[in-house]
């Protein structure tokens, strides 16, 4: 059954999803080689609760940590530890947190120092990805409109693949509310979007096959050819005349435009 919100409802998930753009934000400033991804972790659950929220992920589950933190080959949901960040590495954080009973979700995919040209266009071109579904998450519109633009720019107009075994999600007051929003789908297929919808929009982009397997921590996903995968999610709420991006990574790019 899918929960549409009132507009009170939306203002209440902007605030907690522009807190997690400040969070993800936070989190920027540290990566850097050398730094391990559980002191990420901590940076983002201290910065969570700073601002009277809790961290959304924290325990969920039983995920044991924050928050999601993947690095190169690592699709999503990996779980923080003594790694080390190298040099040429890429890293997606997906961060959530829970103010005001509402859930707010999203994620961005961080280079640390310089990387490659070919992994540079991976992640232009999955950040792009996103922009293009969002614009097709409009009242009259199908969700299948949302995975195709997905689908046709990065698997026909580009050569990377998207995974199929996760996808995007409705969020509310809850983390994972229905319906699920596909990456993939077929133009005028699938439910209509009507006002009120709230979905956490995040293509998972690999360079190479689409097919995945889960690590032996039985939590993170990776490529299965080892390739490196590009994850971005916004949270938006498809509203009469427009959709509106509830999360935000203004706060990121600003922080990468001073480092």
């Amino acid at each position: 059954m899918i929960h549409y919100k009132s507009q009170a409802e939306i203002d209440l998930m902007r605030h907690s999803n522009q807190l997690v753009g400040k969070t993800l934000a936070e989190a920027g400033k540290s990566i850097q080689a050398g730094i391990t991804t559980l002191e990420i972790d901590r940076i983002i659950d201290d910065f969570i609760r700073s601002n009277k929220a809790i961290p959304a992920f924290k325990d969920y589950n039983g995920f044991p940590n924050s928050a999601c933190i993947s690095v190169n080959d690592a699709v999503v949901h990996g779980i923080p530890n003594e790694y080390k960040l190298k040099e040429g590495d890429i890293v997606s954080v997906d961060v959530g947190v829970i103010l005001n009973n509402y859930f707010g979700d999203s994620a961005y995919t961080f280079k640390v120092g310089s990387v490659s040209e070919e992994v540079n266009d991976l992640l232009e071109k999955t950040k792009k990805s996103l922009y293009l579904a969002i614009e097709q998450a409009r009242v009259g519109k199908r969700l299948g409109d949302i995975g195709f633009a997905v689908q046709n720019f990065i698997e026909v107009e580009n050569e990377y693949h998207i995974v199929r075994d996760l996808v995007g999600h409705g969020i509310g007051e809850n983390l994972h509310e229905a319906p699920e929003v596909p990456n993939f789908g077929r133009r005028g297929n699938g439910m209509r979007l009507k006002e009120g919808l709230v979905i956490a929009i995040e293509p998972m982009v690999n360079m190479g096959t689409r097919k995945v397997k889960w690590d032996s921590d039985g939590w993170t996903v990776v490529s299965a050819d080892g390739l490196p995968s590009a994850h971005y999610e916004h949270t938006v709420a498809v509203c009469e005349n427009k959709t509106e991006i509830l999360s935000s990574f203004e706060w990121i790019e600003a922080e990468l435009s001073i480092q």
